[in-house]
């Protein structure tokens, strides 16, 4: 029987035209320098044979359009330090993608330009976003060195719209850590503070389905890592705790839910954020 979560599941895919079952990139490179579909692609791993855990780790935005993937690697004004060594050192494979309009796909145009040619087609920006980040996602469960029952997706601000989004829609990924994301569009639109967010964010008739906080609904009963900064005018008090809400009523008989707030920062990584995620990171590590 389809429960309520798997029918709004299918109505979100819907809604971005999104595969009912993720696509595999085909992969032309190795470690460090690779290319899935032609899309450019950071990817490293641990010494040894496997199989590993493994991030697919979406970057952020921060108007920073050259950056793209090279943030998983070089760290950003964002971060508290870059995450490949932290997370490669944690036992974990990485990948890393450019989303359209970042990095080395900056040809493509820009971001206005991206989303607005989207929409005219009939599909938001963020739906080819997800497409590209599936297909990652996708063509890390086929390495014979990972382990792919233990994949989990990692962003912070966009990237962790898109990380969501992806565990959200793919049961099989394992669990999900995003920062300084979360807050319900609606109260967002209420307040203006909508405004302040990208183009890419922006889908016709999500509002009508779901809220942010639904979506995060959807990774439950699967880990999942949920930070704030206290102080962040992108997800003020009023979109941040009607969302945190309903996903801590979603976990309230399991531990698979945790949460941090850091007090009086705005929208950035602070080191104690990254040791709450290495630290939740390891109940990945120890699985056999």
């Amino acid at each position: 029987m389809t429960g309520p979560d798997e029918t709004l599941r299918r109505r979100l895919r819907a809604l971005l035209a999104l595969p009912d079952s993720v696509p595999a990139a085909v992969g032309e490179g190795s470690t460090g320098a690779l290319r899935l579909d032609g899309l450019p692609a950071a990817y490293l791993k641990p010494p040894g044979s496997g199989p590993f855990p493994a991030v697919l780790y979406c970057h952020a935005h921060g108007g920073e359009y050259d950056l793209g993937r090279r943030e998983l690697t070089e760290g950003a004004r964002w971060l508290a330090a870059p995450y490949a060594p932290d997370l490669v050192a944690a036992g974990f494979a990485v990948l890393c993608i450019d989303m359209p309009g970042f990095g080395d796909r900056r040809s493509e145009g820009s971001e206005s330009a991206l989303a607005k040619a989207a929409l005219w087609r009939g599909q938001p920006l963020f739906a080819r976003m997800l497409k590209d980040q599936l297909s990652a996602f996708g063509w890390l469960q086929q390495q014979p060195d990972i382990d792919p029952t233990r994949i989990v997706t990692l962003g912070m601000s966009m990237g962790a719209a898109l990380a969501m989004w992806v565990a959200a829609m793919v049961p099989g990924v394992a669990g999900c850590i995003q920062l300084c994301m979360l807050a319900d569009i609606d109260p967002l639109i209420a307040s203006g503070t909508h405004a302040r967010h990208g183009d890419y964010l922006t889908v016709p008739g999500f509002l009508n389905h779901a809220d942010t906080g639904d979506v995060a609904v959807l990774i439950a009963p699967r880990a999942q890592f949920i930070a704030h900064g206290a102080a962040d005018h992108l997800t003020p008090a009023p979109a941040r705790d009607p969302a945190l809400e309903r996903v801590r009523v979603a976990y309230a008989r399991g531990n698979g839910l945790e949460t941090f707030l850091s007090p009086q920062t705005g929208h950035l990584e602070t080191p104690e954020m990254r040791e709450a995620v290495l630290k939740f990171l390891n109940r990945f590590v120890s699985q056999t």
